[in-house]
């Protein structure tokens, strides 16, 4: 029997795990797979193996494995893929297909343009600060850096810049006291996470601090969290993992 493992990233906060487990019990509700499981990688429960267990408990004679990651980085590159292996080797008569992160994708976008919306009118002089988790994978970083180009072209503002809360540069605490101390007026810091928790403290902290003019607006619009664009985006890498296009399998040990 078919079975379909989200795989999110996990967090220290009660929050945000409340909010993925909520965003993918959603996602759920869109695809007719009869056993459903989620696990997160680390820092939460239940753990990929308990995912897995929790899959082959219910009867699942293969598994779908579909990672609830913005980006393709080390996580769903190496990290993910390493544990589904060892987990592997106690279920070898137990078929595994891995599918692909959200990615960069035009649905994306539209859900960031209204997240903008949501706080403020797009106008021309507005500078976007679009503000990634960081990573030191290359293809992370570029995906966010076409992400901003995508961006600037639908929204005509002024400018789109990016930046990381870590393992990458430019740093986005300097980055947002430069634009300050600059003296830009209308900036809305766009972060480019799925759900709350303790990168989203840090950015309204670093943005609370700032010493700015009664003439400068800086507002931190809401990270993406569970707008719709998400729930379909990721009904459509299980049933494009299900049909194994762009996957990995699994290999027994």
């Amino acid at each position: 029997m078919e079975a379909v493992l989200y795989v999110g990233h996990g967090s220290r906060m009660k929050g945000a795990v409340d909010e993925a487990a909520h965003f993918i019990n959603k996602a759920m509700k869109l695809v007719d797979t009869p056993i459903q499981e989620y696990c997160f990688l680390e820092l939460s429960g239940p753990d990929i193996k308990e995912g897995v267990n929790n899959c082959v408990q219910r009867g699942a004679t293969s598994i779908t494995v579909v990672p609830v990651l913005l980006l393709t980085a080390a996580h769903a590159k190496v990290d993910i893929p390493h544990t589904l292996n060892k987990v592997a080797v106690s279920h070898p008569d137990l078929k595994f297909t891995y599918g692909r992160p959200l990615g960069v994708q035009e649905k994306i976008i539209d859900a960031l343009i209204e997240r903008i919306k949501d706080r403020k009118i797009i106008t021309n002089d507005m500078d976007i600060l679009l503000v990634g988790r960081g990573s030191s994978d290359k293809d992370a970083v570029q995906d966010i850096c076409t992400i901003a180009k995508l961006l600037k072209k639908r929204t005509h503002v002024n400018s789109v810049e990016v930046c990381f809360l870590a393992a990458a540069s430019p740093r986005f605490e300097p980055k947002v006291k430069r634009a300050a101390k600059q003296g830009k007026k209308n900036v809305i810091i766009l972060p480019y996470l799925l759900f709350t928790g303790v990168l989203m403290t840090s950015i309204h902290k670093t943005v609370n601090e700032l010493s700015l003019s009664p003439e400068q607006s800086f507002i931190v619009s809401e990270y993406l969290g569970d707008h719709p664009n998400l729930y379909h985006l990721l009904k459509d890498r299980v049933f494009e993992a299900r049909k194994s296009c762009f996957t990995v399998d699994v290999k027994h040990s």
